[in-house]
């Protein structure tokens, strides 16, 4: 297990992202002043995204089915917890995009390779009682999908 969103485990049978890029801001608010540099005031931390990018191929790894997976959980406007694999927990997470590319084709129609870049935003603050708020419906949107 690389990592896991929700009740979604990303492993080699369902995506793999090939990179994990964070960013995190803090905010500083500014007041002009005359004849010297603007104050700055701290007003606390800012948003913290996460961009998975990736390759899913799904004639040797991975499915299309784990895409369709987390557009349903991204529809409930819902949030996750996201766990990485080592067990570090990371708090709960959005689903605020997903983009994807199709290329290289069967005569059926169906991708040989799926480039795919997830966007997730950090919505908990460090609250650790919302964690199991999204477990209940974990269930449901599998069924959805399959």
């Amino acid at each position: 297990m690389m990592m896991a969103l929700g009740m979604f485990v990303f492993t080699l049978e369902t995506l793999v992202y090939q990179e994990l890029q964070r960013q995190t801001d803090w905010r500083h608010g500014t007041t002009s002043r005359i004849g010297t540099n603007p104050a700055r005031q701290y007003l606390g931390r800012g948003e913290d995204a996460i961009t998975l990018p990736g390759v899913l191929l799904p004639a040797l790894l991975g499915t299309p089915l784990s895409l369709d997976t987390l557009r349903v959980m991204a529809d409930t406007g819902k949030s996750w917890p996201l766990i990485e694999g080592t067990g570090r927990i990371l708090g709960t997470w959005v689903i605020e995009s997903i983009n994807e590319t199709r290329t290289l084709f069967f005569r059926d129609g169906a991708a040989r390779r799926i480039e795919f870049t997830i966007a997730l935003k950090r919505i908990d603050d460090g609250r650790a009682d919302i964690l199991g708020a999204g477990a209940s419906t974990a269930g449901n949107i599998l069924r959805r999908v399959l």
